[in-house]
């Protein structure tokens, strides 16, 4: 017998002993738990990166027209490397003992002073490469923020609300082997006070033999940090989506409003226009009417309303 197979063989015996061994000791899962090797694998870090939504009015120099309404998020300004001077969204690691949930409010009270706001999980990031320091998961969430509950703290100066728009560029389709690939390319714009830029965001479906993939690919970036322009499209194209089917409309606006108010939430949030008739068929009854007006100077009273919550 070659040496080579005989310490093949000593290895193998070995390793059933120390697993017969390891059998023997945990008898019970305290024993087992008591036992466990934690070292045994590469731990990961985990961060929560918030996508904060609000929808504020800009002022019109013609009193008579419906004030211009904006969909902004909430950028901050990275001080420390990687992407240093770079925008990325609030966020924070995860301690080991800290629930999911517990994290993300700590992230909105630290920085943004937003925490009763409305709050979604997403989805989770984790490509190897997405972040130059270590191996990072990044679980994302949506939260949505009425205009009027809006305070970011003093001691936030590097954070600002961006005016933030995603419009479709074009579509091409690959041939594969086995399927196709269509690749939509959109452009997010985003508006500061003091600083503007666009990025170009791919959303690519995979069709093969009838099973469907999704990814998104970040084609021009030169201004967030991280993968973060990814998650801030993927926000919005999910809010765009569940706009349509739940009343996640309601979290932008305050407790009374009009049916008008309501409509100007929508049409920010899908960037278009949309029939006063059939809009209001769509959405009767998600509302309930009041005996209250809302009286705005070059305008009728228009009657106020509140979300039906019986739906």
């Amino acid at each position: 017998m070659r040496a080579g197979s005989s310490l093949t063989i000593a290895i193998l015996t070995l390793s059933k002993r120390r697993i017969h061994m390891n059998h023997q000791k945990n008898t019970t899962e305290a024993d087992f738990l008591k036992n466990y090797q934690v070292e045994k694998y590469e731990k990961p870090s985990v961060t929560v990166d918030v996508v904060a939504f609000t929808i504020t009015e800009e002022s019109e120099k013609n009193y008579r027209k419906n004030t211009d309404k904006k969909l902004k998020v909430l950028l901050m300004k990275r001080n420390d490397f990687p992407f240093h001077g770079r925008w990325a969204l609030p966020g924070g690691f995860v301690g080991l003992r800290e629930d999911l949930q517990a994290a993300v409010q700590r992230v909105l009270k630290n920085k943004t002073d937003l925490s009763k706001a409305y709050l979604e999980q997403l989805y989770t990031w984790g490509e190897p490469d997405r972040d130059p320091r270590h191996r990072i998961f990044s679980i994302s969430y949506l939260t949505l923020i009425q205009s009027a509950n809006l305070k970011v703290k003093d001691s936030s100066k590097h954070y600002e609300w961006f005016d933030l728009s995603m419009n479709k560029i074009h579509t091409r389709t690959e041939k594969l082997p086995d399927g196709e690939r269509v690749i939509t390319a959109h452009v997010l714009t985003f508006h500061g006070e003091k600083e503007s830029f666009d990025i170009t965001i791919e959303f690519i479906q995979t069709v093969k033999e009838h099973l469907i993939s999704q990814s998104y690919h970040i084609a021009e970036n030169d201004f967030i940090a991280f993968d973060h322009a990814k998650i801030i499209a993927y926000a919005l194209k999910r809010l765009r989506e569940k706009i349509e089917y739940t009343p996640i409309a309601f979290s932008l606006l305050p407790e009374l409003f009009t049916l008008t108010q309501l409509q100007q939430v929508y049409e920010t949030i899908l960037n278009k226009e949309l029939l006063k008739a059939n809009f209001r068929r769509k959405i009767a009854d998600m509302v309930t009417e009041t005996n209250e007006y809302k009286k705005d100077a070059g305008h009728r009273p228009s009657k106020l309303y509140r979300f039906n919550s019986k739906l």
